[in-house]
């Protein structure tokens, strides 16, 4: 019998894996490029439907809660939200918390039979910090995207440099030919420009929006430029190359710490893993004892413990530089 019952669980997860992996093949075979051949980017999704540059500008930053606001001066989770690039306002991202938190309350409720108040105190916990985890991986992975966009974004305001064009048309060239996050980022920019920032205080903007170390070189040379003069196009072409050296350094220093990477999760998910291996055979080996408090201290005290020790190897392989 409990055979039986080991083999429906892994045959569910796999089922459930297979599910995942076929949607993710079907999202990034099928329904990416037709979205992006669809359009560049979304800014020019907005325009396309009739919607000027300026309203589209007000739609952009209403969406992510930026409307009225001097984004350099956004902090804390609200700076989390506006670099994550979603559109999602606070009063969004405090229902989402409030979805999570209940169900995940709920679900202990009904299968672990701990007391109320220490379900929905381990179900807030977990709701906050799992979508902060998942906005923390979503803003990663879109300045990653733009990092690698970038040195291309500045060969094309170099090219167009050096064809006579001014910097604001250089920079609306990127809006308009290259797609998201960069296109939409560099389409904002210049419609503040358009609208009344000066070059500084927009590129300013740009970095607090993107949150990359990156953008603070080209935001000092096209300072310095506006100030003192020189030669844009030259600084701007040297500081494409730096970049790709730094891309590429990113990338060995990625390489060299993939076993650190890879023992960390394999230790993150080990205790998951043999705590179902040990209940699905047995379930009475915990429900015995789930009622037991010093068993719930326990538990709790593992699971500070484990967020500790997680906390602890990504300080070890993530680098800054």
């Amino acid at each position: 019998m409990d055979t039986d019952l080991l083999m429906r669980s892994v045959f569910y997860v796999s089922t459930a894996a297979a599910a995942i992996f076929l949607a993710e093949v079907l999202y990034s075979g099928v329904i990416a490029p037709i979205a992006r051949r669809r359009n560049v980017n979304r800014r020019l999704r907005l325009q396309a439907d009739q919607v000027s540059g300026e309203q589209a500008l007000l739609r952009l930053k209403a969406e992510r809660g930026i409307l009225d606001r001097d984004v350099v001066m956004i902090h804390g989770l609200r700076k989390l939200l506006v670099q994550s690039g979603l559109r999602m306002t606070m009063s969004r991202f405090v229902m989402f918390v409030a979805l999570t938190t209940s169900a995940i309350a709920g679900l202990l409720v009904l299968f672990t039979g701990l007391p109320n108040w220490l379900c929905f105190l381990f179900g807030g916990l977990v709701g906050y910090f799992l979508t902060v985890l998942v906005l923390r991986n979503i803003r990663a992975r879109r300045q990653r995207e733009f990092c690698n966009q970038l040195p291309d974004a500045l060969d094309v305001v170099v090219r167009s440099l050096r064809s006579g064009h001014p910097v604001q048309t250089a920079m609306s060239l990127v809006g308009r030919e290259m797609a998201d996050p960069i296109g939409t980022e560099f389409g904002i920019t210049v419609d503040e420009m358009t609208y009344g920032l000066d070059m500084p205080r927009a590129l300013q903007n740009l970095a607090a929006r993107m949150g990359v170390a990156d953008l603070s070189l080209l935001v000092t040379a096209v300072s310095i430029q506006s100030s003192s003069g020189g030669n844009l196009s030259e600084v701007l072409e040297n500081l494409s190359r730096v970049l790709r050296d730094r891309f590429q350094l990113r990338r060995k220093v990625r390489a060299i710490s993939a076993e650190g990477r890879f023992s960390a999760y394999g230790l993150t998910i080990l205790p998951i893993v043999i705590a179902m291996a040990i209940y699905f055979p047995n379930p009475s080996y915990y429900s015995d004892v789930w009622h037991e408090p010093m068993f719930q201290i326990v538990m709790v005290s593992l699971v500070v413990w484990q967020l500790i020790g997680d906390f602890i190897m990504y300080k070890m392989i993530n680098f800054k530089f």
